[in-house]
């Protein structure tokens, strides 16, 4: 739950350079784990890897959503695999949204169950025979571009295109969880998320990150709720809180507060019990993303809209022509 540092997006300094040695090491321990690439478990369905470079949020969650959902349409059995991050089950399990809470298995594959099957895991490589036990055509790995242990035949590197691949050094002297140019050569299709001036700034970067390189923009589920002119009070526990309170803002809704948290960050009933009371003093209504809803305690649930998102992406061809590659 720490939050990403502002030197990471800015251009190197002396935080940077000092950290650059420790970031050299990182990069060589990913290194290291990837020289491990053929012990991986061959599965026998196609594996999709929805990962990063970049640590923090990247947009990943929609993505696999968007798709598991395109992938369904083809009339394909999907199935996710996530560690589920903070989940706190010991053994892998097959998410069920009516039992599991996101404190056991994470708030993320608790939203993706809603789409998909979701099978949790500590190590993803343990999770994959319970993935595979539910018969899939395609297993859709949530994050783990940097793990070995399943060989992957298709993936996406997600990058928010406002940020870029940051300063370009390696945790934690930049965001980077692995070198640049070794991580695009690894990746299938590099999915850049973003308005159209943010992919414009992200193009003028240079020729490596147009690598087989496909735009999306992360954008409101208009569910018919009349956001214009809403008092809310907005709170948000992912990597870029301020993203959502724009998010409310261009849907004309009236912030009268708003309150940033760490990504992931347990919504405890002290913390909900605080939230509730300053839009109560505003009279506001309470208001935060679709991830954080997975959250909330169950006597909040009903007391706080939810907005929810969906990727759009500009053009569905690349990852189709990947698709048909296997026979999906």
């Amino acid at each position: 739950m720490i939050r990403t540092p502002q030197f990471w997006h800015q251009p190197p300094g002396v935080m940077a350079y000092g950290l650059w040695p420790l970031g050299r090491l990182y990069g060589a321990a990913t290194a290291w784990r990837q020289s491990r690439a053929s012990q991986a478990l061959d599965a026998p369905c196609s594996v999709i890897c929805v990962g990063n470079i970049n640590a923090g949020g990247t947009g990943k969650t929609p993505v696999v959503i968007a798709l598991a959902e395109h992938l369904k349409k083809r009339g394909r059995q999907v199935v996710a695999l996530s560690r589920g991050y903070g989940a706190t089950v010991a053994v892998p399990i097959l998410v069920d949204p009516k039992t599991h809470g996101a404190a056991e298995v994470g708030d993320e594959p608790l939203l993706i169950s809603a789409f998909c099957p979701v099978v949790v895991a500590r190590k993803r490589v343990e999770g994959l025979a319970l993935a595979l036990a539910q018969k899939p055509d395609v297993i859709l790995m949530d994050d783990g571009f940097q793990d070995p242990s399943v060989r992957k035949d298709f993936s996406i590197v997600v990058v928010d295109a406002a940020l870029g691949f940051g300063n370009g050094f390696c945790i934690p002297a930049g965001p980077l969880r692995e070198p640049l140019a070794k991580g695009l050569a690894r990746a299938d299709l590099c999915l850049s998320i973003g308005e159209a001036a943010a992919q414009r700034r992200f193009t003028a970067l240079g020729p490596d990150h147009a690598h087989l390189r496909v735009e999306g923009q992360i954008k409101p589920l208009l569910t018919g709720m009349p956001w214009q002119g809403l008092p809310v009070f907005a709170f948000a526990g992912i990597a870029h809180p301020e993203k959502f309170f724009t998010t409310l803002r261009d849907l004309g809704a009236n912030i009268l507060g708003c309150e940033a948290l760490s990504d992931h960050e347990p919504l405890s009933l002290p913390l909900m019990k605080r939230l509730v009371a300053k839009a109560r003093e505003l009279n506001a209504q309470l208001v935060c993303t679709e991830k954080d809803a997975a959250r909330l305690p169950a006597q909040h649930q009903r007391n706080v809209l939810a907005l929810p998102v969906r990727l759009e992406l500009k053009d569905w061809s690349k990852i189709d022509e990947k698709l048909i590659n296997l026979e999906l």
